[in-house]
């Protein structure tokens, strides 16, 4: 069994029976994972307040943190209500009251009625687009208060990942303190919670909707908390009646995809059937199955969020059996153990005479001055990842490779910045850190000749939902390089038209929107040519 690299655990019992979950329907669930081939990084099954089984799927750990996307939400809401638990501000405290130097000039009687409810129940009326900007420059305030609006406050539900910045950014002119600062002893510390990573914007306010890094386990101790009512080990960490209120339906959703239909509470979604979870993009799940004192968590690349949702739908709650009332599966805890991501890699041949030609040498690119414009740079990191970063990402280019015994050094620049990496070449992957963004990423990197000319270069942002591959083609000097990522541009493209049906009903524009959605793969993961310099 798999323990966490730092601070306090769940605790485990040795066979899942012993909890109270069927080992069969787990094995039974991981074969569908792997039969379909979903990109399921790790799980967690609770019960009874223990960790029946647990799944990290090679080459991800227990000690790596994971990209949790929209789960953020559900950690900002809590900083909400543990706030109000303390009496810094109410639910119907005005946003304007927390930030009068941005009321316009002309008044504005929509933004003079919005309240901490409306951001945090997801009616806040406002519409920013998507990738709105936020560069280092940018004011992110002031970009949501000139924001359109679709709505009254606190009469349509509408999916705005800025509204939870706005409670970042008020909850820490109130409090004085970063939304970590506070819930570090709040929070963090009780739970064990040693070094999540939170984004911020260019002030250093945390994103909120956005841009938390913990591990699954840190998830299935939040997930715990609320099922326990906001209580730990004696202490009540948050307020009782936030839980009760949070946690259930506040507001429709209808129109979304099948897997958000069932109702929001405050930074949470409800469940078909019972209970309600912490939801992120790619299925970062946390579930809680209040009827049955029980909890499924995990960390996933997956856009298409309906295909594992109805998969966990399908053996879960029905996993959850009476203590001891059945035999653990043969081959129970070998079959976690080996399940996998992907297969290791293995050693590389190497080409002497096209290494010794290229060694040391600078690859210059030519420049999508295009992608850079919009924030999709041909980088090393996958531009779904930092999109909505605050310094933007920029293109890779002056690459140098430097070949060593048992594989090489690959350089690089992305506009300022620069990095380098050590990828393996005789078997597995060498873990390096690199900077992008003003964000630091563990890299789990390798390199392989696919034939005498060709070179990938594979780096897996571990941490993230993301990997990136490269592949060199090398004709004299010249070079063309090739960009590939997960996940895919395709799927992330279908997802983003299926959520689009529910927002625009005119034919027209989803035609309009069909057809640019079909160009991304081109446009965002272009070839890039260039030459060796001498």
């Amino acid at each position: 069994m798999q323990n966490l690299a730092s601070g306090s655990t769940l605790p485990r019992v040795p066979f899942p029976e012993d909890a109270g979950v069927s080992s069969k329907a787990v094995l039974d669930f991981l074969k569908e994972v792997e039969d379909a081939g979903l990109e399921l990084h790790s799980f967690m099954v609770v019960h009874n307040g223990k960790v029946a089984c647990e799944c990290f799927r090679a080459p991800f750990e227990p000690k790596y943190r994971h990209q949790m996307w929209s789960v953020s939400k559900s950690f900002a809401a809590t900083a909400l209500g543990i706030a109000i638990g303390e009496g810094r501000l109410t639910l119907d405290t005005l946003v304007l009251d927390v930030f009068p130097e941005y009321r316009p000039k002309k008044r504005d009687e929509k933004l003079e009625k919005l309240t901490f409810r409306h951001l945090v129940s997801m009616t806040s009326g406002k519409s920013p687009p998507y990738l709105s900007p936020k560069g280092e420059n940018a004011d992110w305030i002031k970009a949501y208060v000139n924001a359109p609006w679709y709505n009254e406050p606190g009469v349509e539900f509408r999916y705005i990942n800025e509204n939870f910045y706005i409670i970042c950014a008020a909850l820490v002119r109130v409090l004085g303190m970063s939304i970590t600062e506070y819930l570090t002893p709040r929070l963090f510390e009780p739970l064990g919670i040693v070094d999540s990573y939170w984004e911020t914007d260019n002030r250093g306010v945390e994103a909120g909707g956005w841009g938390l890094y913990c591990r699954t386990e840190d998830m299935a101790k939040f997930m715990r908390c609320y099922q326990l009512g906001g209580q730990w080990e004696g202490r009540q960490l948050i307020p009782e009646a936030w839980v009760r209120e949070a946690t259930v339906y506040q507001n429709p959703c209808d129109g979304l995809h099948k897997a958000c239909r069932y109702g929001y509470g405050l930074g949470f979604w409800m469940n078909p059937g019972e209970g309600y979870r912490a939801n992120g993009m790619f299925c970062q799940f946390g579930i809680d199955f209040v009827n049955h004192d029980g909890l499924f968590i995990c960390n996933c690349s997956l856009a298409e969020e309906e295909i594992l949702q109805d998969l966990v739908f399908k053996y879960f709650p029905a996993a959850f059996i009476e203590p001891g009332s059945e035999q653990t599966a043969p081959g129970f805890h070998e079959t976690l153990a080996t399940s996998n991501v992907e297969e290791a890699p293995a050693a590389s041949r190497r080409v002497p005479a096209l290494e010794n030609q290229i060694h040391g040498k600078t690859i210059r690119l030519g420049k999508h001055p295009l992608l850079e414009a919009i924030g999709f740079a041909f980088g090393s990191i996958p531009a779904i990842v930092n999109a909505k970063t605050a310094v933007k990402p920029c293109q890779i280019n002056d690459i140098q490779i430097h070949f060593e015994e048992g594989g090489l050094r690959f350089s690089w620049s992305e506009g300022a910045q620069k990095n380098d990496v050590f990828c393996a070449m005789n078997g597995g992957y060498h873990e390096e850190l690199i900077h992008v963004g003003g964000i630091a990423y563990k890299m789990l990197c390798f390199a392989k000749w696919n034939d005498d000319d060709t070179l990938l270069v594979q780096l897996r942002a571990i941490e993230t939902i993301a990997t990136q591959r490269f592949t060199l083609k090398f004709s004299g000097s010249r070079v063309e390089m090739k960009m590939r990522s997960t996940p895919t541009i395709e799927s992330i493209a279908e997802f983003l038209f299926e959520g689009a049906i529910f927002l625009f009903k005119s034919p027209v524009i989803l035609k309009a929107l069909r057809m640019v959605i079909s160009l991304l793969p081109r446009i965002a993961e272009p070839k890039a040519r260039g030459k060796i310099k001498r």
